[in-house]
């Protein structure tokens, strides 16, 4: 499958073996907000789910410590986002997400479009324990970059978004909260006017009362074109 390796804040290393990956998605604290969302969403032709929060299991080996991402067209981007990981001892680690989407074929279907791209993970993460007495407080940000100019697309905080705990007792309840298992967050809003199909994508996970970060980045490499 995918093996990563996560640098912890006191220099240790947690070595995880991808088991299963699951990505979130309309998983916004607010419904009402999320509701908004799917039927914006709708307008562009993106398919309603049939409830939410969603939950779309993703291809193991698609979980990637990388700094170039592959594209087969121009029309696919990242999003910012925090991910859930189970180490092999069961510990629960949180780290940065960036989830790369094709928007063409999400069209048609958004399990689809989530397994056409990986889920890039950054390669420092933090003990949830540690952490979760101030989760909403935690920063979420992203940039992207356009022939070399950098614009920032995202910023928030975790409190906008589900918790790693109901997450958690959601993994639970399937009986997949176990060592290897991946969750994604989803996403937060993007701004307006600024163009999320991107030459890199930047995302960063940051702890305010701390001030440390979880950064992670990445090229967006065009494949060549298809012969026959």
């Amino acid at each position: 499958m995918a093996l990563l390796t996560f640098e912890l804040p006191d220099g240790s290393t947690r070595d995880v073996d991808v088991v299963h990956v699951l990505n979130a998605g309309y998983a916004g604290r607010s419904q009402d907000d999320v509701a908004a969302h799917v039927a914006e969403l709708a307008e562009l032709g993106v398919p309603a789910p049939s409830v939410t929060p969603a939950l779309y299991p993703v291809s193991p080996y698609l979980a990637q410590q990388t700094d170039r991402v592959a594209a087969q067209h121009a029309r696919t981007s990242g999003e910012a986002e925090w991910a859930l990981v189970v180490a092999a001892d069961g510990e629960l680690l949180l780290t940065a997400a960036c989830d790369h989407t094709d928007r063409d074929l999400e069209v048609h279907g958004v399990a689809w479009s989530k397994n056409a791209g990986p889920d890039v993970l950054a390669r420092r993460a933090w003990r949830l324990a540690e952490v979760e007495s101030r989760l909403d407080d935690l920063t979420l940000r992203a940039w992207v970059t356009h022939a070399g100019e950098e614009t920032e697309i995202q910023h928030g905080t975790l409190a906008e978004l589900l918790t790693p705990g109901y997450w958690a007792e959601v993994l639970r309840s399937r009986g997949d909260l176990t060592p290897g298992t991946v969750l994604i967050s989803g996403t937060i809003p993007m701004a307006e006017g600024v163009d999320q199909f991107a030459e890199s994508w930047r995302v960063e996970l940051g702890d305010p009362v701390t001030g440390d970060t979880i950064p992670l980045s990445y090229d967006v490499v065009p494949m060549p074109e298809p012969i026959g």
